[in-house]
């Protein structure tokens, strides 16, 4: 839109301004500040736990037990590395990825960040583009603004000079400009733009199944730390310092340490790898609801064809001059669309004509159009909407569109094109044939799908038949139908959903209604789009996926933004998702066994000492001291937890995260815990042990532990490829070694020198490694789910 009368502020009206903090200074980006992560990342309720444990072991003076302090440590430092190098790439991607606004100054307009709008800044409007701050209307042309992200209100509402427009509105149709009368926090959407661009890991299944488990954990730890509490303090014969010892033995493998940790570390390191490939997730959980997704509804043009168009050929239907009124209606569009502006390269100068009237092109209508008084009304659009589609013109611009090509009609009306009742009798006079070129990767990305079973469905505003041509080249199958004739009832169109895969003449009404039935069908459905006539549907769908070269409102509803606009970008948000979910998955299952057979072996040992006052029988002393349970989840847990967290991993993602890792993660607990109590037992000497023979029975139930834990490992890591086996040989392998160095037996309190005792540890540890395993066959005969040892080819 050229510059209009009004002009815009000085430089030094700009510099007061901001002198006087009157600018746009919301937040672009990540509200949590370097100092919010490092606290957030520092004062946790684990670290808290683990620090009170830390002290009370450090008044004992055994400094090697204190060794899992460690992991306050670790965990604070790798968080914040990692929620860092997040931050930094959302930063960066967001700031090519903002709507730039044009600011009308008098030293030159043009666009600007948002953080550079100063209060009485002059905005100009175009189609597409959203309003940044609050403001005027100083100028309209057919100036249209949808407010529905903010009130609700469905139909686009007329704006004229002197009406006011809010922050988060975008435009759908017509020009103007406005002045900036709130900007900063003030602005009406400002608060809520704040809170959605905010680093987070809200509403996510896996997030909210993780706290669910917590919550259930959190009902064990309770009594099962005061049981053991009591009777390691005062039933045993022990002294304080080795009472308290074992206490806080028990107490610190029943806290899930890692696993929030690492589930942060997952979406993070998913947003650093996106990043890469020049997708910005907006919202983080997106990375996972789109690896959930099974129906992705497609727009046509901007991501299954380019954006750009090129003028074909121009069949003339009479014998007016094609030529000049064209370059005159390319001339007059303020804004122009890919359409026109193929027509506007095509096309030389334009002969002068002043228009009288205007129409802006809506998505609703499928036309616009220019009168210009003596010479003529004259509108262009879609040959189906402006004629009768039984028409000869008609008919052959059908024809035209079945080969994949774009058509629209040149026509003159009998009326002004903004009569009430435009655009009237419209006389044919030339059909505008433009070629879109198909997307090189579009074709593979859909086979991707395909394969991965995600249904596609092409949702266009252009003609139903060159949109169904252009899904057939690209290999997508199935029926093709005009959006004209989709029943208005929900269940109706519902089963038409389900029955067709190509729409054309879809309105923008129709996208969002088309993406609720499909989501009452039971679909996860993620739409993806550029124009301002996708914004319903981008927000109302599970996922929204912008093209970065798309309308500034498009991007602004979406939780993704492909900013290298590559449709083929898709399935690798898809393969960080399930990586991000499949990996959790199993992180989960090794924290929650550990907590499992700790917060069972704790219960069986408190049970014990309680049975010890009441019947006189020697007291049971907790098998383990903190240095035992360090070295435990060092390589069964800890290690492999963090590699897996980070691995490649193509497995599709499945429903009922909480209920998959729960019966896992039970059988395997209850295994592991019943098995080392046992080999406790059988190795414990009662209340005339001796230390050494303590420590001897200590070591067994160590021993058959580790050989549990790692076959849970070994079971987790499936199905195996070379590295996930040589993760857990490794793991093995590192056990050996500890118990086989004499300085580490030493180190860690250890004594396997009893072979009948160290036999026995062993046996009962290889039992449970059976039962372990058969646990893993049986459930997932149970399941329904295939069981595979080795990785094949998909």
């Amino acid at each position: 839109m050229p510059s209009g009368t009004i002009v815009g502020l000085s430089e030094e009206e700009v510099t007061q301004r901001v002198t006087e903090g009157k600018t746009n200074d919301v937040p672009a980006r990540a509200a949590r500040s370097v100092s919010e992560i490092w606290r957030a990342n520092v004062f946790t309720r684990i670290n808290a736990i683990l620090g009170v444990l830390f002290l009370i072991v450090l008044s004992t003076g055994s400094l090697i037990n204190g060794l899992f302090g460690l992991l306050i440590v670790a965990n604070s430092a790798i968080g914040i590395i990692q929620e860092l190098r997040a931050k930094r790439t959302l930063d960066e991607l967001a700031i090519v990825g903002q709507a730039k606004p044009t600011v009308r100054r008098q030293s030159g307009t043009g666009p600007r960040r948002p953080s550079e709008v100063v209060l009485d800044d002059v905005i100009e409007l175009g189609p597409g583009d959203q309003i940044v701050v609050d403001g005027e209307v100083l100028e309209d042309a057919n100036l249209e603004v949808d407010e529905s992200l903010l009130t609700g209100e469905a139909d686009p509402m007329v704006k004229v000079v002197g009406d006011h427009v809010m922050s988060g509105s975008f435009v759908v149709a017509g020009s103007g400009a406005y002045r900036a009368t709130k900007v900063g926090r003030e602005a009406y959407a400002a608060k809520l733009a704040e809170e959605a661009s905010k680093f987070t890991l809200v509403k996510s299944e896996l997030r909210s199944g993780i706290d669910r488990i917590l919550r259930f954990i959190t009902y064990l730890l309770v009594p099962a730390g005061l049981l053991i509490i009591y009777t390691q303090l005062f039933t045993t014969d022990a002294g304080w310092r080795e009472s308290v010892l074992r206490m806080v033995g028990a107490l610190v493998p029943m806290v899930p340490e890692g696993l929030v940790l690492m589930t942060s570390i997952a979406f993070a390191v998913g947003v650093v790898r996106l990043g890469r490939r020049k997708c910005l997730v907006q919202e983080l959980p997106a990375i996972e609801g789109l690896a959930r997704v099974d129906v992705v509804c497609a727009d046509k043009t901007g991501t299954l064809t380019e954006n750009g168009m090129r003028l074909s050929e121009c069949k003339a239907l009479s014998g007016d001059d094609l030529e000049a009124v064209l370059a005159q209606l390319a001339a007059d569009d303020a804004r122009p669309n890919a359409s026109m502006q193929a027509i506007a390269e095509a096309y030389g100068s334009a002969p002068g004509w002043t228009p009288t009237a205007a129409a802006p092109f809506k998505s609703a209508t499928k036309w616009s159009g220019t009168s210009y008084g003596e010479h003529g009304n004259w509108v262009i659009g879609a040959p189906d909407v402006l004629l009768d589609p039984r028409s000869d013109e008609a008919e052959q611009a059908e024809r035209i569109g079945a080969q994949g090509l774009r058509v629209l009609l040149l026509g003159s009306s009998d009326r002004p094109v903004d009569a009430p009742d435009a655009p009237g009798v419209v006389t044919p006079v030339a059909l505008v044939v433009l070629e879109q070129r198909v997307r090189p990767d579009a074709r593979d990305t859909l086979e991707y799908f395909a394969a991965q079973k995600v249904t596609v469905k092409v949702i266009s505003g252009d003609n139903a038949v060159s949109v169904g041509a252009v899904a057939g080249t690209l290999g997508l199958h199935g029926e093709t139908m005009d959006a004209r004739g989709l029943p208005d009832e929900h269940e109706a169109l519902a089963d038409t959903l389900e029955e067709y895969t190509t729409f054309g003449r879809v309105r923008p009404d129709q996208k969002r209604a088309m993406v609720h039935a499909l989501q009452s069908r039971g679909h996860t459905v993620a739409m993806t789009g550029d124009g301002v006539n996708d914004v319903l549907a981008l927000k109302d769908a599970d996922i929204g996926v912008a093209m970065g070269s798309g309308s500034s409102a498009s991007r602004a509803v979406a939780q993704i933004v492909l900013l290298d606009n590559r449709f083929a970008t898709l399935p690798y948000v898809v393969g960080e998702g399930r990586r991000v979910i499949g990996n959790i998955e199993r992180v989960s299952n090794l924290f929650l066994t550990k907590t499992v057979y700790s917060v069972l072996l704790a219960v069986a040992v408190g049970l014990a000492g309680l049975a010890s006052k009441v019947f006189g029988t020697d007291p049971l002393p907790f098998p383990f001291q903190p240095i035992h349970v360090t070295i435990a989840a060092w390589f069964t847990i800890g290690i492999p937890a963090f590699i897996l967290s980070l691995a490649p991993n193509a497995e599709r993602a499945h429903p009922g995260f909480v209920r998959r890792v729960m019966t896992s993660a039970l059988p395997s607990g209850l295994v592991v815990g019943v098995a080392t109590f046992v080999s406790y037992l059988l190795a414990y000497q009662g209340r005339a042990a001796t230390d050494a023979e303590q420590t001897q029975a200590s070591t067994a139930a160590l021993i058959t532990l580790l050989v549990g834990a790692v076959w849970v490992l070994a079971v987790v890591a499936r199905p195996y490829e070379w590295w996930r086996v040589a993760l857990v040989t490794v793991s093995g392998l590192a056990y050996v070694v500890i118990f086989s160095l004499p300085v580490a037996r030493h180190l860690f309190l250890l004594d396997p020198s009893n072979a009948r005792t160290t036999t026995t540890a062993l046996v009962v540890g290889a039992i449970a490694a059976a039962l372990i395993e058969a646990t893993w066959w049986v459930r997932g005969r149970m399941l329904g789910e295939p069981r595979r040892l080795w990785r094949t080819a998909d």
